[in-house]
């Protein structure tokens, strides 16, 4: 069975840090895609981040760009969401997600969510001013 899980999430005051680590088990992702998305109170789930499957090419929504980075160890079949300068509207529910068939995206734009074919539960990131 096929189980992504989310941790590293918490409360933390803007300008702080959090590191996200995602564990897939079940399956082998090093050939995959692999991204983070966020849920906001209310809200659809929106992208974040992306990345190929060596870690060679990375995608990242404007508002965090500059600001957040993906990683992902495949020897460990983890991936990572480091997040920094943080503010109150990063606050929201943090996915992991994988996609099964293919190890990068082509084109300028990165995968939609849609054709992702994993999610975890989501891990919550509270943002204080």
């Amino acid at each position: 069975q096929v189980q992504l899980v989310e941790s590293g999430g918490g409360w933390v005051q803007a300008g702080g840090s959090l590191f996200l680590t995602c564990t897939a088990s079940g399956r082998d992702f090093s050939a995959n895609v692999m991204g983070w998305f966020r849920q906001f109170p209310g809200k659809e789930r929106e992208f974040v981040a992306t990345i190929d499957f060596n870690g060679g090419i990375t995608y990242y929504a404007e508002t965090v760009k500059g600001r957040f980075t993906i990683d992902r160890d495949n020897a460990k079949n983890l991936v990572f969401l480091q997040m920094n300068s943080l503010k109150p509207e990063d606050t929201a529910v943090y996915f992991c997600a994988a996609e099964k068939d293919r190890p990068f995206w082509v084109g300028p734009s990165p995968l939609p969510e849609e054709e992702y074919d994993y999610w975890g539960q989501g891990t919550q990131v509270i943002v204080s001013s």
